[in-house]
């Protein structure tokens, strides 16, 4: 788990940097580039007219006085009162170098990462599959399992909003609703509960199979206690899963004890058995099509 945080925390880094190197050339940039240009166009057409009229003098060696700007503009609305176009990339950008923690705290993705965690340790194989696997994995099965979630949010907000239908407070409006719908289902009223008196919100009349009758409660307070039910069912299933490899370790441990054989580790000599029972039992097939079943 801490070579997994160790790669998650270095590839957050590293795209974050990237990411904010980006945001600022684009941002202020593109800004420069445009206000430069537009600058020496109109030099060069001010400098014409007067060798027309013959009034073209020597260029001014005054210095700006402090506190001039230097003709870089940043502007907040366009015309219609929309974002500008440098602030939609801007938060783009932003939205971007968020996506690993907003793909953690808001979808299945920390379910089914520890879920294959605790498979992993539980036959023994500590580096097989490799992290970048596992990930990959975690991800392609939250994809799937998201979809719905995700088709939803394209059609009701994306689309919309790309069509100049709605606005942006409108889209975070509409955004919120089925995700809201999809971590109410998967949560437990206990960790809402616990969260909600953490709070001070008074949960009478709210019952999670309702979600319009949990609208006051505010995202920070879900997404916690959407977090811990997460983290709950993993370690239930994790401990599911270790019940058949524990009993192996068993067997063999009173094996090599009885043979005289302490001195030669346990797991030395059960993880092949590990492998073995695995693969017949189609261990993969398993683990994944109930762990993707626990969401539906």
């Amino acid at each position: 788990m801490r070579k997994l945080k160790k790669i998650y925390c270095g590839t957050s880094f590293a795209f974050g940097t990237v990411t904010l190197i980006l945001m600022l050339f684009l941002c202020f940039g593109q800004s420069a580039y445009a206000t430069g240009s537009a600058a020496d166009a109109n030099q060069q057409i001010t400098d014409t007219s007067r060798q027309e009229t013959g009034e073209l003098t020597a260029p001014s060696t005054e210095r700006a006085e402090p506190g001039t700007t230097n003709g870089m503009t940043f502007s907040w609305n366009n015309e219609e009162g929309d974002l500008s176009g440098n602030i939609r990339i801007l938060l783009v950008l932003t939205v971007i170098s968020l996506a690993p923690s907003i793909l953690i705290m808001l979808t299945s993705f920390t379910r089914i990462i520890i879920v294959l965690h605790f498979v992993r340790t539980a036959i023994g194989t500590q580096t097989v599959p490799p992290n970048q696997v596992m990930v990959g994995l975690a991800l392609f099965l939250t994809l799937f399992i998201m979809n719905p979630v995700f088709s939803e949010i394209n059609e009701t907000v994306i689309q919309p909003l790309e069509a100049n239908e709605i606005n942006q407070d409108e889209a975070m409006e509409r955004i919120e609703a089925p995700i809201r719908r999809f971590m109410y289902k998967e949560m437990q009223r206990k960790d809402l509960k616990l969260f909600c008196d953490i709070a001070e919100i008074d949960m009478t009349g709210m019952d999670l199979s309702e979600p319009e009758t949990l609208e006051p409660i505010p995202m920070n307070v879900v997404i916690p206690s959407f977090i811990v039910s997460e983290l709950r069912t993993a370690f239930i299933i994790g401990f599911l899963i270790y019940i058949p490899f524990i009993v192996i370790d068993m067997v063999v441990a009173s094996v090599l004890m009885s043979m005289g054989m302490m001195m030669l580790p346990p797991t030395t000599i059960s993880m092949p058995f590990k492998i073995l029972l695995f693969v017949l039992a189609d261990g993969w097939d398993l683990v994944i099509g109930n762990l993707v079943k626990t969401f539906y």
